[in-house]
């Protein structure tokens, strides 16, 4: 179902806004003074239509305008063009009252609804003239008509507005200007040429061609048929059509006048009657407008092609992990957790010696503490090398270009200029800085380790001490105390020796499990070093980028609705 004018350009609007500084802004410019010119013609009255003869100097246009009204109401001249401003002349039904035909109107508010005087104004045409839609063509007397049947191909239907506008081709600018913004404005195109000029290059390729999709509402008119044999007016025509269809109005009609026989301008007269009637020619005009304006912003939108957004996203987190000093993180966490383990299960005689040896992480200023502390403090990690940075700045870009591919240029440089890639250094350490790395508590295995090792060095003490006291006996001289054997030796033996001998072994496997436990930490501390990464990555490049990738989508979306036939 085809779109009303309200729907299209309701959609060529948003298509604008979304790629608004990123489409060229002569098209911008270019749509928006679109939109705003359909809602001033739309707001205008809707029972008239527009209809403008438009050609080159010579080509007959205000002699048409005559023959096709009946009455001699535009100048015309043998010499020279005459029409330096436009005329315009309305069609109204016998009711409206017989105005004088050949007085020069001037602008005037005019409030009725539908009035053609806010139309007028809008369109900047002060010539006016206003004849009844009962007159005849060629002349004859006023009279009432008893009925409302259209008019046939042989009266000027009302609600006409016949517009002659000023030669394209003329010498003075203004009269160009004035010609070009009334061209733009027209309901309905009906080009006047001659056989002279009719394949004047300036006519098909500063108009014509620029008209292509406006096929149901450009007319042109051969004038001056008379001029040639019926032969020749066919080859002409024939030719006319051949142009028409190299300049896309491969539609366009096409037929062969003489406003000074009459030739054809019943023909003529009849088809701007069937627009007049139909009042589908507004609708027409403007919507081939708004669809060329939109279509020329989907071909601004490019073909985006897959996105490869997601398989590029591990590519830039691994960069940014890099340009963070995730790495030297990571390892700090591993060899933190060693030297905690050790601290708190090695074998109490020498364990102070992992005291001795200072914490990785504390020397990078990422020892656990409170979070509130940790959103205050920033890293003693060495800023990222030129290699990293490079990496980091590298996969930026790519991974825009990335999410972009097929959108031009325009729309990839917009996306890396909304990146704040300055940013990241400072975001990437704070992001480090308040990421939880250890757990501030021991392991519970830590401290039932600690427990028993301490239970084997009193063990071990005790043997000691009890070999010690019957040392001292003997070298005493002094009786000894029955020793219990406890196995294959003195139970004091078996204390002092076992006791040594287990909390040894036991620091010994306390300090492999303490690795293993190091090495599962530390790819914890990864992963949330990563999602603490990905956090800023999100905030700084993917979330800006996403939404360029929206107003991209949304802008070639909305493009193709308004540009839909």
């Amino acid at each position: 179902m085809s779109l009303t004018l309200e729907e299209r350009s309701e959609a060529l609007a948003a298509a604008v806004d979304a790629g608004d500084g990123r489409l060229p802004p002569a098209l911008v410019d270019g749509a928006r003074a679109l939109l705003l010119r359909v809602a001033q013609r739309v707001g205008l009255s809707s029972e008239h239509t527009v209809v403008a003869l438009a050609g080159a100097t010579g080509s007959g246009k205000s002699s048409l305008l005559n023959a096709l009204v009946g009455m001699d109401l535009a100048e015309t001249g043998v010499q020279r063009p005459t029409t330096s401003h436009a005329l315009a002349v309305v069609v109204a039904a016998d009711d409206e009252g017989a105005r004088d035909a050949t007085r020069r109107a001037s602008p005037r508010p005019d409030t009725a609804p539908g009035a053609v005087g806010p139309l007028l104004d809008w369109l900047e045409v002060d010539r006016r003239h206003t004849v009844v839609a009962s007159r005849e063509v060629g002349g004859g007397s006023h009279r009432r008509r008893s009925d409302r049947r259209a008019p046939t191909a042989g009266t000027v239907p009302p609600g006409l507005v016949l517009l002659d506008l000023p030669d394209h081709d003329s010498v003075v600018v203004q009269n160009r200007f004035r010609a070009e913004r009334l061209v733009d404005r027209a309901d309905l195109l009906v080009w006047v040429v001659d056989p002279q000029k009719y394949a004047d290059a300036a006519l098909h390729e500063r108009y014509l061609r620029t008209l292509v999709g406006h096929d149901d509402v450009v007319v042109l008119a051969l004038n001056q048929a008379d001029r040639l044999s019926a032969a020749e007016a066919d080859a002409v025509l024939a030719d006319l059509r051949r142009l028409a269809a190299l300049d896309g109005l491969t539609r366009a009609r096409t037929l062969a006048v003489s406003a000074r026989t009459g030739e054809g301008v019943d023909a003529l007269r009849g088809l701007v009657a069937r627009a007049v009637e139909r009042r589908e020619a507004t609708t027409q005009r403007y919507g081939a407008d708004l669809r060329a304006v939109a279509e020329t912003v989907v071909r601004a939108c490019g073909e985006p092609t897959p996105s490869r957004a997601r398989a590029s996203t591990d590519t830039l987190l691994d960069a940014l992990e890099d340009a963070a000093g995730v790495p030297t993180v990571v390892d700090a966490v591993r060899r933190s957790a060693v030297r905690q383990a050790r601290a708190r299960t090695g074998w109490p005689p020498v364990r102070w010696l992992a005291r001795l040896r200072p914490d990785p992480l504390r020397r990078l200023r990422l020892a656990p503490r409170p979070e509130r502390q940790a959103e205050l403090t920033r890293t003693s990690l060495p800023a990222a090398g030129p290699g990293p940075r490079a990496l980091a700045a590298t996969a930026v870009r790519e991974h825009a270009r990335d999410a972009l591919a097929g959108a031009p240029d325009a729309w990839v440089l917009a996306a890396r200029a909304s990146l704040d890639v300055a940013a990241l250094p400072d975001a990437l350490d704070h992001a480090v800085a308040r990421t939880p790395l250890l757990p501030e508590r021991p392991v519970w295995w830590w401290r039932a380790l600690g427990a028993v090792q301490w239970a084997l060095l009193a063990a071990a003490l005790v043997g000691g001490l009890w070999l010690a006291g019957l040392a001292l006996l003997a070298y005493l001289r002094l009786d000894e105390p029955v020793t219990p054997v406890w196995g294959p030796a003195p139970a004091p033996t078996v204390l002092l020796v076992g006791g040594v001998l287990a909390g040894v072994l036991l620091a010994a496997l306390g300090a492999l499990a303490a690795h293993v436990g190091a090495r599962r930490r530390a790819r914890a501390a990864r992963r949330r070093l990563r999602a603490s990464v990905r956090e800023v990555a999100q905030r700084l490049v993917l979330d800006p980028l996403a939404a360029q990738v929206d107003a991209l989508t949304r802008c070639r979306s909305e493009a193709t609705r308004a540009a839909a036939r």
